[in-house]
């Protein structure tokens, strides 16, 4: 019988994570299925791990809305699901439940064609679960300037917290939604965490005139492939990063962690995850 593994979320029809391990499963000869499993967020998320390593689950991703309910959940945790408090990535092999998080790691792999976005500010919209991931992420990469924005201030306090030790809080910085454009002065790399642009949703309303000259411009929205934000970047002269590599690289970091091998993003799974959003 064939391995099972999966992803966990609701809604989750809509996830790309089964065209993609399932790609990589055919490609690396590994007898193994990836599956959509359907989870409702009043579920216990610790008794749906039992029971779906009862099932022959082997690991499991983990996207909205469970993350945080994951975290809380799994025996053990790596270095960057502690920092974050989510979890995307759990196996179930073993005596322990262990939970990862990945997404950091995608989002700074998604990245490696662009410019030197690392040689000065970063400014990243939004503070939900992807901006966390991010930030964290980019504290790890040594950035010596982050800031972040976000329409209620709380929430972007809260993940400027991530800069965990006291001579690290300097490193972010929070601005108010309506200085979105003065933060991102000289920025060599803007990120938007939030859903504007997404699919149904309005465009990010935001001049781009106060970023570096050639900046990275990265969006983690995936449908479309390229955002308002996007076009306007690239007219601008930017390099524009849309969402797909970081979902794609965040995967290759979970299936390493499942068969001990990395997968590459490769022009065969880009042009079949095209085809699949152009579809949708």
């Amino acid at each position: 019988m064939s391995a099972r593994y999966g992803v966990v979320g609701w809604p989750v029809a809509h996830s790309r994570s089964p065209l993609i391990h399932n790609y990589w499963l055919q490609e690396a000869g590994i007898d193994a299925v990836y599956e959509a499993v359907a989870v409702p967020p009043e579920a216990n998320f610790r008794a749906k791990l039992e029971e779906l390593r009862g099932q022959g689950f082997a690991g499991v991703n983990v996207t909205i809305p469970h993350k945080e309910a994951a975290y809380a959940a799994v025996d053990t945790h790596d270095e960057a699901a502690a920092l974050l408090g989510a979890v995307n990535t759990i196996l179930l092999t073993g005596g322990k439940i262990s939970g990862h998080n990945t997404d950091g790691r995608g989002f700074i792999d998604s990245l490696s064609s662009a410019r030197d976005w690392t040689s000065g500010p970063a400014l990243v919209l939004g503070a939900g679960g992807a901006a966390r991931a991010i930030v964290g992420a980019l504290l790890a990469a040594g950035l010596a300037d982050i800031r972040v924005c976000n329409r209620t201030r709380a929430r972007a306090e809260a993940v400027a917290a991530l800069a965990d030790k006291p001579e690290d809080t300097g490193f972010v910085r929070v601005f108010d939604w309506g200085a979105r454009e003065r933060a991102a002065e000289a920025a060599t790399l803007l990120v938007n965490t939030t859903s504007l642009g997404m699919q149904g949703s309005p465009a990010l309303d935001m001049g781009l005139d106060t970023l570096a000259a050639k900046a990275t411009v990265a969006d983690i929205v995936y449908v479309p492939p390229e955002t308002d934000l996007l076009a306007r970047a690239r007219s601008q002269g930017h390099m524009p990063v849309n969402g797909l590599g970081m979902l794609v690289h965040q995967a290759a970091h979970a299936f390493d962690l499942w068969f001990g091998q990395h997968p590459a993003f490769d022009n065969v799974l880009r042009d079949r995850l095209h085809r699949d959003l152009g579809a949708a």
